[in-house]
């Protein structure tokens, strides 16, 4: 028999998880206040998320206007997204990686993070970096009219 994918094992596991915690939650505090907390945490999530989406548009816009790859505010707007969407979910495990995906601090770190340890980085306007097995291949090109092959 063949293992299940990490996906599969998220969607079985993480709502086992949620339901847990929501129930020990619940115990200690009440059903009904639980409840609250957990539309009150997705209210707060989508506020921060309108805040800081409209923030990371505005650096990305300026590094654009600036000439520079904006690949940190790309990764910043995946976590934003990935971020707004956990905290959507009912549960409090889920509510708290939506909130470090949000958090700005947090954010720039895990997109930094991300950069630096992936196999393609973003290098500038005109070229890119590869990185295959520690060694760092550069590479940038200017187009000139007068260096035609044709002469």
């Amino acid at each position: 028999m063949k293992p299940l994918p990490t996906f599969a094992v998220l969607f079985l596991v993480v709502p086992l998880i949620e339901l847990y915690f929501l129930i020990k939650v619940g115990e200690g505090i009440g059903a009904w206040s639980t409840i609250f907390l957990v539309i009150f945490t997705a209210f707060v999530g989508v506020l921060l998320l309108r805040q800081q989406g409209l923030s990371t548009l505005g650096r990305f816009q300026k590094s654009m206007m600036e000439g520079k790859a904006p690949a940190g505010e790309m990764l910043e707007g995946v976590f934003l997204l990935l971020g707004g969407g956990m905290l959507l979910l009912p549960g409090f495990v889920t509510d708290a990686i939506g909130f470090l995906c949000l958090i700005p601090f947090s954010r720039k770190i895990l997109a930094k993070w991300l950069l630096r340890n992936s196999s393609m980085r973003m290098h500038s306007a005109t070229g890119f970096s590869s990185t295959t097995n520690g060694s760092v291949i550069d590479g940038e090109f200017v187009h000139r009219a007068d260096d035609r092959l044709d002469h």
